[in-house]
């Protein structure tokens, strides 16, 4: 019988394993070490050599149990920063979430000379100029596939694929949490509480899910997103970014009837004189246009090349299996590049932060509006007038009586394109007359 040396040098043509330790163990971490075992000889052989899961560190012994229950041969540790000090780890996989720690344990792993694999886009939205630059310093690959979209490979179509083309915009569906509670509002009419509460059932969205539907997680990925497409350091708190909590079912049926859907967008485009035009927030897309047909918890990104024209991607943005994935390919990538002794690959950030985006104020769009109103007459004249008054014209509208209370009704409509200052201008006027009963909801609509 062959012995085990034997099958293994002929199944792989590199002798060298690679040895990867992984720090936290949650939903996406399990996922991970489901990955990297049942797809041990798939990894392999597409790497070139074995590549092997050595030790997984938790505070939670539960999640150690699960582990140990798959491999018992896995060093069980429930502090991460030993890791980093494991003479028999090449890589280390982060995933214990939030800044302040998982910027100590990358740290202490680039430090020692292990390169890190990361699904953590606050940590690099925030820090990343920083991390990228010790990375480098350190002879060390910093990767992060899986803190964008999840199984969507937009790191890697951005910083290879379309690295010989100038990009001009991207603009996406990145959340998958706040694209699943529209569809819900969408799909069912359910009001914004109800949808939400159906995500959380199905796993799509946190017990506290403040960071998804405010746009917060959207804004991160956004902030990585203009670093590689533009070459911009971004915070950000310096991206415009709006919720979906203030959407109302009424909102998506008169979208419907002028033929757009709502979904929640990240907008990111280059303008000119080097200014960049970067958004979070719901929008208003036509029919025509593939991201009003993506569904559910779908994420789905359109970059627009100068050269190669329009690119769509499009797939499961969250989730165990989809992040996992990501996490094992930067994985593969790095194990290839270090077997065969390549210079590392890092990306780095522009030293200075000196980038120009457009002030909210300043965007030239359409506008999707709806008033709440006393039910008398002149009330649409004078809507029409302040609007005029700053220059905004209107597309379309339509008008409903509202149910409940007697007197009072909806007017909604779609503007021409203006200077979103003036739009703002505009609705403090109407707002401050006797005429509105509520505030005047304002949707961007993006064509």
């Amino acid at each position: 019988m062959e012995s085990a040396t034997v099958t293994a040098s002929r199944r792989y043509p590199l002798e060298r394993e690679i040895r990867v330790g992984l720090c936290g163990c949650g939903v996406i971490g399990e996922g991970v070490v489901t990955t990297l075992l049942r797809h041990a000889d798939i990894i392999g052989e597409r790497v070139g050599a074995p590549v092997r899961l050595v030790a997984v560190a938790d505070k939670d012994p539960a999640r150690l149990d699960i582990v140990r229950a798959q491999d018992p041969n896995i060093a069980l540790l429930d502090d991460a920063f030993e890791i980093t000090k494991r003479d028999d780890v090449d890589i280390v996989v982060e995933l214990i979430g939030g800044i302040e720690v998982a910027d100590r344990l990358v740290r202490a792993a680039l430090d020692a000379k292990k390169h890190v694999v990361t699904a953590n886009k606050a940590l690099l939205a925030e820090r990343g100029a920083a991390l990228f630059a010790l990375a480098k310093a350190n002879g060390c690959d910093l990767y992060f596939e899986a803190a964008v979209a999840g199984a969507i490979p937009v790191i890697r179509v951005i910083r290879e694929s379309l690295a010989g083309d100038r990009i001009r915009s991207v603009r996406g569906i990145i959340n998958g949490t706040s694209n699943y509670i529209l569809s819900r509002m969408a799909n069912e009419g359910a009001a914004f509480a109800n949808a939400l509460k159906a995500a959380q059932e199905a796993g799509f969205a946190e017990a506290d899910p403040t960071l998804d539907v405010t746009g917060g997680d959207a804004g991160h990925k956004l902030a990585l997103i203009a670093a590689l497409a533009f070459g911009a350091r971004v915070l950000p708190s310096e991206i415009p970014t709006e919720g979906i909590e203030e959407v109302d079912p009424r909102d998506i049926q008169y979208a419907r009837k002028f033929g757009y859907a709502i979904r929640p967008l990240a907008v990111a485009e280059h303008l000119e004189d080097d200014v960049l035009d970067l958004r979070v927030h719901p929008a208003l897309v036509p029919l025509t246009d593939s991201l009003a047909h993506v569904d559910g918890a779908l994420n789905a990104v359109a970059i627009q090349g100068e050269m190669v024209g329009p690119s769509f991607l499009s797939g499961l943005g969250a989730g165990a299996s989809p992040t996992a994935t990501s996490v094992a390919g930067d994985i593969i990538d790095i194990a290839r590049n270090s077997l065969a002794g390549g210079p590392v690959r890092t990306w780095h950030l522009p030293s200075e932060r000196d980038q120009k985006i457009q002030p909210i104020a300043d965007l030239s769009s359409r506008y999707y509006l709806r008033f709440s109103v006393r039910d008398q007459s002149g009330v649409l004249a004078a809507l029409s007038g302040k609007l005029g008054d700053s220059g905004i014209s209107i597309d379309q509208l339509v008008q409903d009586h509202e149910g409940g209370d007697a007197g009072t009704a909806s007017i909604a409509l779609l503007t021409h394109h203006a200077r979103e200052g003036d739009v703002r201008d505009s609705l403090r006027a109407i707002e401050s007359t006797h005429f509105t009963t509520a505030p005047t909801q304002l949707i961007r609509i993006v064509e």
